[in-house]
């Protein structure tokens, strides 16, 4: 018994394009489901009105969050 499962490597072009275009798709909808998460959890904070107001700070803040969160997206599926 292998502590690791052997990683899948596609067999021809046209799997390696359908592998990248499921992986990408799931890496988005994972990313938006991290996004709405975080909305979840600071309820007070309205992102959108603070945006419109030009409010730098938050604007930076969502953007610390998508790319946090897109980091545990790769790593979870690229392993």
């Amino acid at each position: 018994m292998t502590l690791f499962a052997t990683p899948w490597t596609p067999d021809t072009f046209e799997m390696a394009l359908l592998a990248a275009a499921v992986f990408g798709l799931l890496g988005i909808a994972l990313l938006a489901l991290g996004f709405k998460v975080f909305e979840w959890i600071t309820p007070k904070l309205h992102i959108e009105e603070e945006l419109g107001k030009g409010n730098v700070a938050v604007g930076i803040m969502i953007g610390a969050v998508i790319l946090g969160i897109s980091l545990i997206v790769l790593r979870a599926i690229g392993g």
